[in-house]
């Protein structure tokens, strides 16, 4: 049987534990992750890339299964990083409705580039809906409290941002 590969692309600036929740029940359904950390300048991120990509990596290694999870940084358009990486699958997670049209839209264009490659959507978990990496930012830039929200090694590097 050929071997599963998902890939699993975001900015992760910072990576949230609702990015965590999607990753591990996304190794519940492949044989490898690639976890695609984007560059994303456009964005203007907080955390440098190599500091995504060292996030992601350390929390990673901590989701429990046999599946195998790589991370890597890429700034090609989705659909040739896919092809780059062996992805039969793309995974997205998706918070709320308002998620919807974007995903929609984005999934129409990915088919015309590839139909081969089909993109699954995990639900957020209810306690993550509201979790967003913008808001993350905004609440730890305002001196709130985050630790609800990401895990405690991007909590530290928050605060260091921050301090």
């Amino acid at each position: 049987m050929p071997r599963r590969v998902a890939l699993y692309p975001g900015t992760f600036d910072p990576l949230t534990n609702g990015h965590l929740d999607i990753m591990k029940r996304a190794v519940k359904l492949v044989d490898h992750l690639v976890i695609g950390v984007a560059i994303n300048e456009g964005k203007g991120p907080l955390f440098s890339l190599e500091e995504r990509v060292a996030m992601t990596e350390a929390e990673a290694a901590r989701i429990p299964g046999d599946t195998t999870i790589e991370v890597k940084p890429f700034s090609s358009l989705l659909m040739h990083f896919a092809e780059e990486v062996g992805a039969q699958i793309i995974v997205r997670g998706l918070r709320a409705v308002s998620d919807f049209e974007y995903e929609f839209q984005m999934v129409g264009m990915n088919q015309r580039l590839n139909p081969d490659i089909e993109t699954v959507f995990l639900m957020a978990d209810p306690r993550h809906q509201a979790v967003a990496s913008r808001l993350v930012k905004e609440i730890a830039r305002l001196g709130g409290d985050t630790r609800a929200f990401v895990p405690p090694a991007v909590q530290d590097k928050l605060m260091e941002k921050f301090a």
